[in-house]
Formats: C-alpha cells, sequence, structure tokens
C-alpha cells in the first residue's frame, strides 16, 4: 500500500457536509471557512492532487461531482440529489494563500440516538506546502467547532500503513478504537470452487437470533452511526419485508451448515454503485465456512458490480483472501471527546 503523509489525509469519506460564511482566524490568517459558492473546484482540485494514488473509484467520482457543482449555478440542485448519502448543508475549513486554497479539512455531522457526532474528512495539504503545521492546525480548527457545537465525540479514519498521521493525530488526543479492512474481489481471482462438507442454504428466519449476535462482534455498535442503515434491515419478519420492498432494497442471506450446525451468514446489501457484504460467524465457527459462503455470493452475484467486504483487520484475513478477495487498505478509527 502507499503511504500517505499526516498532512494529506484524515480518513476517506467522500462526502462533506453545512454552507458557512469565510470567517478568518487572526491568529491563523490563512485559514477560513468552506465557502460552498466559490471553493469547491479547487477542494475538489486538492482532493484529487493528494489522494489520487490511493482512491478508489467511488472517490473519483465524488471528486468529480464536487467539481462540476462548483462550475453549476445550481449548486442546491446537487445538493439535494446527494441528501441520501451525505449530511448536507457542506462545511469545512480550508487554508489559503495566494488566492490557492493548499489546505482542507471536511467535518460532516451525524446524528446518532439524540448525540451529534463530527467526522473528520479529506484533511489535505499541497505537497508544496506540507511540513509547516497545516494539517494540525486544521484539524484543532475542527476539534473547536465540534467543541463550540457541544457535540458527543469527533472521529476520524486514517491508513494503517501511515504511521506520521496516526502520531499526528494521536498528539491530538485521538485514540484508536478500530482497525477495519475493505476487501474488493480480486481481478485475477480464479473461479470459485465448491468447498467440500459445507452446505449453502438461504438463511432461515431461526437462524437470526445467532446471526445478530455474531453480527455485534464484526460490526461495532460504536461505529454505528456511520453507517447508513442499521443492521436490524436483516432481521426476518413481514413488517421488515414489507419496509425493504417499499425501499427497493434487494437483500439476499445465506447460511452456510456443516454436520446439522449453523457457521457463518452472509448478507448482500446492494449499495449504490458498489455491493456489500455482511458476514457474521461464531466463536467455535469452522472458519472456511466464511471462505464457502463468499465463494457462493461471489457465483450467485457474478454479473453485480464490485462486492465488497469490510471486516476487522487480522480476523479472517487468509479465508477472505482463499475466497477470491484483496485488501483495498485498512482504516484506523479513532475518536476524541469533543468536551474541553
Amino acid at each position: 500500500m502507499v503511504t500517505v503523509r499526516p498532512e494529506i489525509e484524515a480518513g476517506y469519506n467522500w462526502r462533506m457536509s453545512a454552507i458557512t460564511l469565510p470567517a478568518r482566524s487572526e491568529a491563523h490568517p490563512h485559514l477560513r471557512s468552506l465557502n460552498v459558492m466559490r471553493d469547491l473546484p479547487q477542494v475538489a482540485d486538492l482532493i484529487e492532487t493528494c489522494f489520487a494514488n490511493t482512491m478508489d473509484g467511488e472517490g473519483l467520482r465524488y471528486v468529480r461531482d464536487l467539481r462540476r457543482a462548483g462550475y453549476d449555478a445550481g449548486i442546491r440542485g446537487w445538493a439535494a440529489r446527494v441528501s441520501e448519502s451525505a449530511s448536507l448543508p457542506l462545511t469545512g475549513y480550508v487554508w489559503e494563500e495566494g488566492g490557492t486554497i493548499v489546505g482542507n479539512a471536511s467535518m460532516i455531522p451525524f446524528g446518532h440516538q439524540r448525540q451529534r457526532i463530527y467526522l473528520i474528512a479529506n484533511v489535505a495539504v499541497h505537497p508544496d506546502h506540507r511540513r509547516r503545521g497545516i494539517a494540525r492546525t486544521l484539524t484543532e480548527r475542527a476539534l473547536i467547532h465540534a467543541r463550540q457545537r457541544r457535540a458527543e465525540a469527533v472521529w476520524l479514519h486514517v491508513r494503517s500503513d501511515n504511521a506520521g498521521a496516526l502520531k499526528l493525530y494521536e498528539g491530538l488526543g485521538f485514540v484508536e478504537r478500530a482497525r477495519r479492512t475493505l476487501w474488493h474481489v480480486a481481478s485475477s481471482a480464479p473461479a470459485p470452487p465448491e468447498t467440500p462438507n459445507i452446505s449453502i442454504r438461504p438463511r432461515h428466519p431461526r437462524y437470526w437470533p445467532a446471526q445478530r449476535s455474531w453480527l455485534q462482534r464484526f460490526y461495532s455498535d460504536e461505529l454505528a452511526w456511520h453507517r447508513p442503515w442499521s443492521l436490524a434491515v436483516l432481521k426476518p419478519g413481514f413488517w421488515n419485508w414489507l419496509y425493504l420492498f417499499f425501499v427497493d432494497l434487494n437483500i439476499q442471506q445465506w447460511a452456510a451448515i456443516k454436520d446439522g450446525r449453523l457457521q457463518a451468514v452472509l448478507a448482500y446489501l446492494p449499495n449504490g454503485r458498489e455491493q456489500e457484504l455482511f458476514a457474521a460467524a461464531g466463536p467455535g465457527s469452522d472458519p472456511q465456512a466464511l471462505t464457502a459462503l463468499l465463494f457462493h455470493a461471489r457465483r450467485s452475484l457474478s454479473q453485480r458490480p464490485q462486492l465488497s467486504l469490510e471486516f476487522p483487520a487480522g480476523v479472517y484475513d487468509e479465508e477472505i483472501r482463499s475466497a477470491g478477495f484483496e485488501a483495498h487498505r485498512t482504516l484506523v478509527w479513532m475518536r476524541a471527546s469533543a468536551a474541553t
């Protein structure tokens, strides 16, 4: 993986969030609030310059949309079109020198269980202006912003191979809470074989209690604020089925059985341009059950766009890799209290 310097990374969330008027700091005259009516093209250029080697397709599409919106008089129409995938309106801070934006920090507010949470994302500094403390100043200003708005917590995520960024954010009070790897089907992955002694069948409603318990092992409630929907959508039952029917969400779920015992469960949720998989297995499950389920998903969804699985780093890595997936990136999720 490519190592990205701390000045150009605080995470990979290509959604931004609230329209604010420029406000410069007396202590830092180059620092001001983002102005979405004029800054978006420059911010898009900066993000692309800093993240070009590590952005995925979704990130590239976001940058294109961001740049297009900056030149579009109907920016509010664009904001409405992305409202399902972004917290609106848009906000953040930029570092401007000589009329050029050379630093950026996006702030994305989330509401979860009556609490306000901020995610700091897209912290970027142009290569010609690094090692001057700009990233630190932008992040400190974002923390002040969150505290002024009585946020419960502030989060960011950073690549696990970016030691410099980890040190920077630890110094600002962020504490590691999770490491999660994003897996994609490898482009050269061979055709998946059958796995002996493990049968794959549709998830039966009676498996839900075990599946729910296992999901809680791998998809922490602490990060639930960031998921676009609750994992409760996987629950069986008429009312849940009716809801999924009306929102046109075609979820598929499979169970792996060995010697008459449930070993693992895999759910497929279409999510925009990507297709997400959610895996769950018990402490005593056969690890090969997960491999078998992922093979089955590849066969069943071979005509679908890119399949992805986000999973705790270091857990079932070999089994996932054996199913024809490759690690795209591992992110360290870090949290800081918003309290002064």
